[in-house]
């Protein structure tokens, strides 16, 4: 599929979501098993919303 100039994604797959967060997939799936960032199934595959991977960054603790 082809993107659309001037549009971002809504939904990413695990493995583009731990790139963007600068993370390993282990980490990224860790964090979804435990429920502290949401996905969601769409068919067989699983998505994160680039909102809700924004929302789990920001409620890390940071690191002063």
């Amino acid at each position: 599929m082809n993107d659309l100039p001037g549009t971002q994604k809504l939904a990413v797959q695990p493995a583009v979501a731990a790139k963007m967060a600068g993370i390993s997939r282990s980490t990224l799936y860790e964090e979804m098993g435990s429920g502290r960032l949401r996905s969601r199934k769409l068919g067989r595959r699983r998505v994160i919303l680039v909102s809700d991977l924004q929302a789990w960054l920001e409620g890390l603790p940071d690191g002063c």
